[in-house]
């Protein structure tokens, strides 16, 4: 696949536009009606991709907004931590300023992983484009958000919505993940809304279950991303295949269509992963993708690091992942080769 980024000479490789939140939760497996302490962990659907990209080499940046006291700062650390750009941060001062909170019950079968939100009115959600310096919308290669950040409030779906028309204007690609959440916003809003934002998108991630379901689609996987792409303008869309046998174990691969060939690729599945955290699973896919599209200009390269990122994420705890360069693409080999890595690395 022939990007056209030989002569854009960019600060970033992405810049992402996302609410960054603390997850609390319990020790281990106990349930929160029980547990006596809980872990914090930074995360949000937008930094686990630009953070992603970052560990495998990449120059990331996120658009986010937090409060400006203790918590805001622990964001902040975080995301240097990862290497991600902070000078894109906006910080609330104003004294209604908090951090989203979301709360995560790990799962063990048959009790399901549970997820359950403390989120409204946190400082994100006011966040506005006169807060913005113009000069970011020329200064990235690709822009990245999701459907999470355009059903928290009406005032974050302008926004991403009129930023999304600004990079685009500027010759940025755009990456959008339709990641449908019910308990954010019901289906109607949800589809009128991702159809407007369509016409604009140049790589979409979105499930088939979201497909069939949310947004009415029917016929063959393989059909249906096709659509999108003769319908929107789309340049690829990249759907995954999750298989749960239990929490615990998942099986996962991927498919990606590619409009000027015609042609869908996938990969071989990852079976039986281990699981030790799921959350974040699919936020590894996008930026595996999104590292092959840039590094490689290869679906075939794309689709490789996108499952083995997410099927390595499953394995790490809390929302963002924690591989780098060198050790996907040993995974990414070894799997790919039928090779036998030994037992352990050393």
């Amino acid at each position: 696949m022939e990007l056209n980024t030989a002569d854009m000479h960019k600060s970033f490789e992405v810049i992402g536009l996302g609410e960054v939140m603390l997850r609390l939760s319990p020790s281990g497996h106990e349930r929160l009606s029980q547990c006596e302490t809980l872990e914090n962990r930074p995360g949000g659907s937008e930094l686990n991709v630009v953070s992603g990209l970052s560990l495998l080499g990449l120059r990331t940046g996120i658009v986010t907004k937090v409060p400006d006291n203790a918590m805001g700062r622990l964001i902040k650390n975080k995301i240097r931590f990862y290497g991600v750009s902070d000078d894109l941060l906006i910080y609330d001062t104003s004294p209604e300023k908090r951090i989203g909170i979301y709360y995560y019950e790990y799962g063990a079968y048959p009790r399901k992983p549970a997820v359950t939100y403390d989120r409204k009115n946190s400082s994100f959600n006011s966040i506005s484009i006169s807060e913005m310096d113009p000069s970011i919308y020329s200064e990235t290669k690709v822009f990245h958000t999701s459907g999470i950040t355009l059903a928290l409030s009406e005032n974050t779906r302008k926004t991403a919505i009129e930023m999304i028309h600004r990079f685009k204007e500027n010759g940025a690609y755009i990456s959008f993940d339709v990641n449908y959440r019910a308990n954010l916003w019901d289906e109607e809003t949800a589809r009128k809304t991702i159809l407007e934002v369509l016409p604009y998108v140049d790589f979409l991630f979105v499930s088939e279950e979201t497909s069939r379901r949310m947004m009415n689609r029917k016929g063959t996987i393989e059909e249906i991303m096709r659509d999108y792409c003769e319908e929107f303008g789309a340049s690829l869309v990249a759907c995954t295949n999750r298989i749960v046998k239990s929490p615990k174990c998942h099986s996962f691969n991927s498919t990606i269509y590619y409009h000027a060939e015609r042609h869908c690729y996938t990969g071989k599945t990852y079976e039986n992963i281990d699981v030790i955290d799921r959350i974040g699973s699919g936020d590894a896919y996008v930026a595996g993708v999104l590292f092959g599209l840039l590094k490689y200009g290869s679906i075939q390269e794309a689709v490789n690091y996108g499952n083995a990122m997410s099927a390595m994420k499953n394995t790490v705890i809390g929302d963002m992942p924690a591989s780098d360069f060198e050790e996907m693409s040993r995974i990414v080999r070894q799997h790919n080769s039928d090779q036998n890595g030994g037992e352990m690395e050393r």
